[in-house]
């Protein structure tokens, strides 16, 4: 009973010893009588009981590693304190297991002096605005000394840049005189645009009236223009009915009649407005000024 029971225990040693599962996203290292034989990948696989063994057991997921906080000096001498977290993925378990004692310590080291040589170089403002550039340089630095260690760094992000109290206070009131600063200049832009529109309003109602005055000048001067044109239409076409009436039989006769009535009348009219009586100093002198305006209308007759 107690051999069997010893030979149960043996194989059940013997068993553990020989099949292993190596679980997904997992390599193991296999060390043949204290050498590196070969990785494991996932499955059921086979080791040879007391000559093989599991030295190394790696996983091949993302591994986020906080980077413990530290206090990094500027260039312009100014206390920052920079705490990240790195992320990184075994790629190589054998070199994972035999090219550094503890790569994890190892890559918080070389991150932590990295990041302080990066922030060395630059000044204060520039280290808020420039995180990508930090982290950047960071993960190139880290990702070429880690080749020889099976690691490769995905990635660096610095979680908190916290400055001194006293750079928090003049930072912030520097933020405070920038804000009113904006806000004048807000203001100010607002009044001038405010007297560039007042003005351009004026000026399109100066020019709208002497448009305005302009066209009506021009409006009344075609009126007249418009009014002188019909007066004198009129007149040349009174002359001419006048001529032809003087042309037409007995016209001599209603010439003569017509201006003597109007040498009347204008003898009339000068008796009506003067106290003294004016008349001819004979009638022949009416008969003389009927008789020359009769040849002037002959000679005209004579010459059409």
């Amino acid at each position: 009973m107690e051999i069997a029971l010893i030979l149960l225990v043996i194989a059940v040693i013997f068993i553990v010893r020989t099949f292993k599962i190596v679980p997904q996203q997992e390599a193991w290292v296999v060390e043949r009588l204290g050498k590196y034989d070969r990785t494991l990948t996932p499955g059921l696989k086979f080791l040879i009981p007391f000559i093989e063994r599991v030295a190394y057991k790696h996983s091949l997921k993302e591994v986020p590693l906080d980077v413990p906080s530290q206090v990094c000096i500027t260039r312009d001498n100014t206390q920052l304190q920079v705490d990240g977290i790195l992320y990184f993925q075994v790629t190589d378990p054998m070199r994972a297991s035999y090219g550094s004692s503890d790569y994890i310590i190892a890559i918080t080291q070389l991150a932590q002096t990295t990041l302080r040589s990066v922030v060395g170089r630059m000044e204060l403002d520039k280290t808020f605005e420039e995180r990508d550039l930090i982290n950047a340089t960071v993960v190139n630095a880290l990702d070429e000394a880690a080749l020889n260690w099976g690691v490769k760094v995905l990635r660096y992000e610095i979680k908190d840049l916290t400055p001194p109290a006293e750079i928090l206070r003049s930072m912030q009131a520097q933020i405070t005189a920038e804000r009113e600063k904006r806000a004048l200049i807000a203001a100010s832009e607002g009044k001038r645009q405010e007297q560039i529109n007042l003005a351009e309003g004026e000026r399109a109602a100066y020019i709208a009236k002497s448009e305005g005055e302009r066209q009506a000048e021009i409006n009344k001067a075609e009126g007249e223009a418009s009014a002188i044109v019909a007066v004198a239409s009129a007149t040349a076409q009174a002359i001419r009915e006048v001529a032809a009436a003087i042309q037409s039989p007995g016209g001599d006769q209603a010439v003569q009649l017509k201006v003597a009535e109007r040498a009347v009348d204008a003898f009339a009219q000068l008796a009506q407005k003067n106290n003294t009586m004016i008349v001819p100093g004979h009638m022949g002198e009416v008969a003389g000024l009927i008789a020359s305006a009769m040849q002037l209308a002959q000679q005209a007759k004579s010459s059409r």
